[in-house]
């Protein structure tokens, strides 16, 4: 079982928490199918105590414990700050430590939107990659100049530490997790039940400071930026681990060791991103987009993204195009 927890302070925005709750739970049930029932995933609510606490907008939720009795995490979520963060920042002085002491045990630490002030204030973006609320980059930059903060990047990746600058991405983001955590017909399955049109895959929205920061073989790291720089093209994996000074055995292996995937899967998985997002942006056929991720067989390319998406390309397409509409011409009439 994972257990993730969010954090709750009274400027907290309650979305912010709801919407990773139910997503995990969501793929808890679907998980719990072949565990005999048994859920697998365990979600909290912590705050400094355990009354009753009433947020900014009315919403009262009440913790299931206190931050000083958290058992070991997999998961901790710093929910979005409404309005101003600093009076928040200013409350959490007395829990702050706990952030640090989170990271140092290499637990994965979340932070939405301007969340990502009390991961700054507890000294762990120093030198790192961040994000945050775009209405605060400013007064971000200012406060905290040592942080590296990616202003044309909804999420960030470093380490154990993840940033998040919308509701609407933290939603990306668990789609990730939910993959990392039971795989990915249950992360498509989740995908597609909480509103396609708006998600996109971690790997297109994320700046990573590593290709995968949760592994640190190089050799590895060299494959998949290999990989990406030749997603318009057909490969090998012959042709990578030559690339590598590896044989095609060995490189297999230790990817799979790194990444949790194989060389191909992780190659298919960035197609298949790029290919949803040149369905939902772009008027190119469905044999044009194959193309332009290296496959000349539309036929296959069709099976593979319905295996990675559970649907058609085509059905996509429509599933994704259904919501979009023009202001201006909704404004007209």
């Amino acid at each position: 079982m994972y257990t993730a927890a969010a954090a709750l302070y009274p400027q907290a925005l309650a979305t912010s928490i709801a919407l990773p709750m139910e997503i995990l739970q969501a793929a808890s049930q679907m998980a719990s199918v072949t565990e005999h029932g048994v859920s697998q995933v365990r979600f909290l609510l912590a705050g400094q105590a355990c009354q009753p606490m009433t947020l900014s907008s009315g919403i009262t939720l009440q913790p299931d414990t206190a931050f000083s009795d958290l058992p070991p995490l997999d998961l901790l979520l710093l929910p979005a700050i409404w309005r101003n963060p600093l009076p928040a920042v200013r409350g959490a002085r007395d829990w702050l430590g706990l952030l640090r002491e989170e990271a140092a045990k290499g637990t994965r630490i979340c932070s939405v939107g301007t969340g990502s002030y009390l991961l700054a204030e507890a000294g762990l973006l120093n030198g790192r990659p961040a994000t945050t609320h775009w209405n605060y980059f400013e007064q971000f930059s200012r406060r905290y100049p040592a942080v590296e903060l990616k202003s044309r990047h909804l999420i960030t990746q470093s380490d154990n530490i993840y940033c998040v600058g919308s509701v609407n991405s933290i939603a990306d983001l668990m789609v990730h997790i939910v993959e990392d955590w039971f795989g990915s017909p249950i992360a498509r399955a989740i995908e597609n039940q909480f509103s396609p049109e708006i998600r996109r895959s971690f790997r297109a929205a994320a700046y990573q400071n590593e290709a995968d920061s949760s592994h640190h073989d190089e050799d590895v790291a060299q494959a998949q930026q290999w990989l990406q720089s030749h997603l318009c093209s057909p490969v090998s994996m012959e042709l990578l681990a030559n690339h590598l000074q590896l044989s095609p055995r060995t490189l297999n292996r230790r990817f799979k060791r790194a990444t949790g995937m194989t060389p191909l899967s992780y190659l298919q998985s960035l197609r298949m991103a790029s290919a949803k997002d040149l369905l939902r942006h772009s008027n190119l056929t469905v044999g044009d987009i194959a193309w332009q991720q290296g496959l000349q067989d539309v036929s296959y390319f069709s099976q593979l993204f319905r295996k990675h998406c559970g649907m058609s390309p085509l059905k996509y397409r429509e599933a994704v195009r259904g919501k979009l509409f023009n202001p201006e011409v909704n404004d007209r009439s």
